[in-house]
């Protein structure tokens, strides 16, 4: 008789009339109750135990292995999971085949597992290892939810053809879409994994994963127990995961009313007694109004993340024992949660005595007033971590050591006694020694090439390591909007046997190339394409293998963009940069070319019409004071203007103007965002200021024999010329306010003069304000600003209500407040609210800045890497 188990050496036993006696005994207890069986059971294990003195027994050399079983694994890797040999000497009963049933076992893709003695001779015997492989999965199907979150479930399953299905594999299965599913607030879904045999694969199976993701859970509201010192908005406030819905709640505000009434306050008089601030905290109570607030209810992140933020709220007012004793919830009606946190705050400590020890560079009294913390200070844990080392602007002691060199430097704050109420600090200091940078290198530049990122480096092998400017490298890569920032890394790897240090810059490329199509409506219906090549490469163009569509890798722009109403109008600009001129150092060369052609029309007849052609070349510089944020730029640009019966602009019908000029201009940019100051900047500012003048020909030119002062000068050969300096200011910030929550502001200003009074205001050049700004830039000879919630050019309008044909002072100021909905770079959204002001003058002595068109509205913008950026706004002009 063969004793078969899964997990036990298997000794065949050929006394047919020992299994029968047993048959007879199992068959006899099997009818008594359960004391019986049990000791029927005691007695069949001696009776087993006892049956090995009819096997063999004792040592024997393992001659063969033969395994039975096999599907897809190898038979010698099989032997080699058991630990097994040929020609082992093996104990028969002993630990070897246990131990070997227990490594295949390891494995976890066996459903049975046995090892037998199929025969001896002498002193060897052959082995038989008999197995069964678990199934593989062949493919999945899932069901129960919709096409999209399919895709999203997908990627975070990690099933593959050819998989081993086990419990870990279900159970992995079921925690993915579980997590999938609490971080959009559906807190109980149910998973139902059903397996059928696959009939063209042996052994191989295909799932079937239904999905009932059941009922979404928000939070209604949070209310916190015990808490006498931390306002209950404070404690809300500091929560960054689980928020409150926007609620107004009426019933206890009224309530709230009539007690003060039957106590004799008067409604009026309690809100007009209040200070602003305690306005806020009264309102808080019964008004959430933050629409932008997550309300998603997540019991994980709960735990995890709110809870600690709590307690590092507590700790930044001086309660650094304050716990947490006990939460709870209660599910509405209507599926939303009310969470109930229970606090215990603790006792308020305060600094006493501040002790350095370990600081050899820097004394003291330097350090002290960095950590700019004092003897009976509250105790605040968030302001003491920045002070040492996480400062968000670098003004903390490690910066300081950092930015010198000092990559190995740790500070350690300890707090050496605890008497009563006050804390003593030692700051435990190690500074190392300074590092120097040995090499870094690049990765994950496919398609750029690496002197573009090495040209962008504040920092060069050979330099003291410097935290601050491998900060500034990160932005500055980040600009060149080439690569991902979720997935950019600066690493350093020390080495502290020499004291250098190799920096790692893990890259991965993204589109940046852009094509543009619009479509819109300014006084006529016109459309829009164009293509922006951010990465081009002129030196590449007789390289096929850089084509990517075009040749790509050095950095360089090239773009074409047309834009039509048919008939009436055809602009073609073409621009090309190359930021690195000679390669060197970051001077830009930009060289453009661009044709206007607008028509009067009736009907289909052309009555007159306007040409625009000309081109410009351009050279930039980086400044290095006041700091290297300044950039400086010179062009020089010719325009020939030829009017036709075109009766746009003020006093020429017809005639050449020819508009030869120089513009210097100077910026400042110091953007900076999540995911790269182009697609959401969330804090700095930019700025520029540019002065753009011709020639004084009137003065100059005297052989002209013009006599501007004639009347019957015509206005063609007045104006054949142009002669004007013309002067722009604009500048925006952005200034983060909670979380991603940012405000912009941003005010503009340009005016128009003349050297001549003789020879006037030219009617080119001047500002158009009003409209969406869709339309295209400088496109009539004229620079339009866009006033939303106004029609196009509706505010180029004098104080007697006349339309003029362009200002030559304007004014403009912007309030922006901006909420990213998706802050992924490959598809950036944000919605804003916005508040504009501006208005143009057609004289200087007319310019007031407090007379000023207001609008107010709403708006939504796309960044996508192939198409830049589109919007919609909507606004009211007032």
């Amino acid at each position: 008789m063969g004793l078969k188990t899964c997990n036990s050496f298997e000794i065949k036993v050929k006394f047919s009339l020992f299994a029968k006696k047993i048959a007879y005994l199992q068959f006899f207890f099997v009818m008594m109750d359960i004391k019986t069986t049990i000791k029927y059971h005691l007695i069949v294990l001696f009776l087993f135990i006892a049956s090995f003195g009819y096997a063999q027994e004792g040592e024997f050399r393992i001659a063969a292995i033969k395994v039975q079983g096999i599907n897809t694994v190898d038979n010698g890797l099989v032997v080699s999971f058991s630990g097994l040999q040929v020609g082992q000497l093996i104990s028969i009963p002993g630990e070897e085949i246990g131990g070997a049933i227990k490594n295949l076992w390891k494995q976890g893709i066996f459903s049975y597992v046995s090892i037998e003695a199929e025969r001896y001779e002498k002193n060897n015997v052959f082995l038989v290892i008999k197995i069964e492989e678990k199934p593989r999965i062949s493919r999945y199907k899932i069901l129960g939810i919709k096409k999209g979150e399919i895709d999203d479930i997908r990627p975070k399953l990690d099933i593959r053809s050819g998989t081993i299905l086990n419990d870990n594999i279900k159970t992995s299965i079921r925690n993915a879409i579980k997590e999938y599913y609490k971080e959009k607030a559906y807190i109980y879904p149910t998973i139902d994994i059903v397996q059928h045999p696959d009939t063209i694969v042996k052994n191989n199976v295909w799932l079937e994963i239904k999905i009932n993701k059941g009922d979404k859970y928000l939070v209604n509201r949070i209310y916190f127990l015990d808490n006498k010192v931390a306002g209950s908005r404070a404690l809300k406030k500091s929560m960054k995961e689980n928020k409150e819905s926007a609620y107004v709640d009426f019933t206890n505000m009224f309530k709230f009313k009539q007690n003060l009434n039957d106590s004799g306050w008067k409604w009026n008089d309690y809100i007009g007694g209040l200070s602003v601030v305690n306005i806020k905290n009264y309102a808080s109570e019964f008004v959430n109004p933050n629409v932008f607030a997550g309300a998603k209810y997540n019991p994980m992140t709960l735990r995890l993340n709110d809870f600690r933020t709590i307690k590092d709220y507590y700790n930044s007012i001086g309660h650094k024992d304050a716990q947490i004793n006990w939460d709870t919830t209660q599910i509405t009606k209507d599926k939303k949660v009310n969470i109930y946190i229970k606090v215990d705050e603790g006792q308020r400590y305060y600094y006493r005595n501040l002790k350095w020890k370990g600081n050899t560079k820097y004394s003291d009294s330097i350090l002290a007033n960095i950590l700019n913390i004092r003897k009976g200070d509250v105790y605040d844990s968030k302001k003491l971590d920045e002070k040492l080392q996480q400062s968000p602007d670098g003004g903390d002691i490690a910066s300081l050591y950092m930015d010198d060199g000092y990559l190995f430097f740790s500070i350690e704050p300890v707090e050496i006694a605890v008497v009563g109420d006050s804390v003593d600090i030692e700051f435990k200091i190690y500074e190392g020694t300074q590092s120097t940078i040995n090499r870094i290198n690049i990765f994950g530049n496919d398609k750029t090439s690496e002197h573009v990122i090495r040209r962008e480096l504040r920092i060069k092998p050979g330099d003291k390591f410097d935290r601050s400017k491998l900060i500034r490298t990160q932005r500055e890569i980040m600009a060149l909007n080439y690569f991902n920032p979720e997935k950019m890394q600066i690493l350093p790897k020390p080495n502290q046997q020499d004291g250098s240090v190799d920096i790692d810059l893990i890259l991965e490329e993204k589109p940046s190339d852009q094509l543009s199509l619009s479509l819109g409506y300014a006084n006529a219906l016109y459309g829009q394409v164009g293509v922006n090549f951010t990465n081009f490469s002129v030196r590449n163009i007789t390289k096929p293998k850089y084509w990517k569509p075009l040749p790509s890798g050095d950095g360089q722009t090239l773009s074409i963009n047309l834009q039509s109403t048919g008939l009436q109008s055809q602009f073609l600009n073409i621009s090309f940069t190359e930021p690195w001129l000679g390669g060197k150092k970051p001077t830009s060369l930009t060289v453009s070319t661009y044709n206007s052609r607008i028509n009067s029309l009736s009907g289909t007849t052309v009555l007159g019409r306007y040409i625009r052609t000309g081109g410009s070349v351009e050279v930039g510089t980086r400044l290095k004071w006041p700091d290297d944020y300044f950039v400086i730029f010179f062009g020089l640009t010719f325009d020939n203007n030829y009017l036709n019966n075109y009766n746009y602009f003020t006093g020429i019908t017809n005639g050449n103007v020819n508009n030869f000029y120089g513009r210097l201009t100077l910026t400042r940019n110091s953007l900076q965002g999540p995911i790269g100051p182009q697609l959401y900047p969330s804090s700095g500012s930019n700025f520029s200021f540019s002065i753009q003048a011709t020639p004084p020909y009137s003065s100059i030119f005297s052989s002209r024999n013009l006599n501007y002062n004639d009347p019957n000068l015509s206005n063609g050969d007045r104006w054949n010329w142009l002669e004007y300096h013309k002067w722009k200011f604009s500048m925006e910030t952005y200034t983060p306010i909670v979380g991603n929550l940012v405000v912009k502001f941003s005010g503009a200003f340009g005016t128009l003069g003349s050297y001549n009074s003789a020879y006037g205001i030219s009617p080119f050049e001047r500002f158009r304000v009003g409209g969406d700004g869709l339309v295209a830039f400088n496109q009539y000879g004229q620079e339009t600003y866009a006033l939303r919630g106004y029609a196009d050019n509706e505010v180029t309008i004098n104080s007697e209500g006349q339309y003029i044909s362009g200002n030559i002072v304007f004014n403009k100021f912007v309030t922006e407040l901006r909420y990213p909905v998706s802050l992924n770079p490959q598809s950036t959204i944000y919605a804003m609210l916005f508040g504009e002001a501006g208005n143009g003058w057609a004289t200087m002595t007319d310019y007031n800045p407090f007379q000023l068109k207001k609008s107010f509205g709403a708006g939504v913008r796309f960044y996508l890497p192939r198409c830049g950026l589109l919007g919609f706004d909507y606004g009211f002009g007032i």
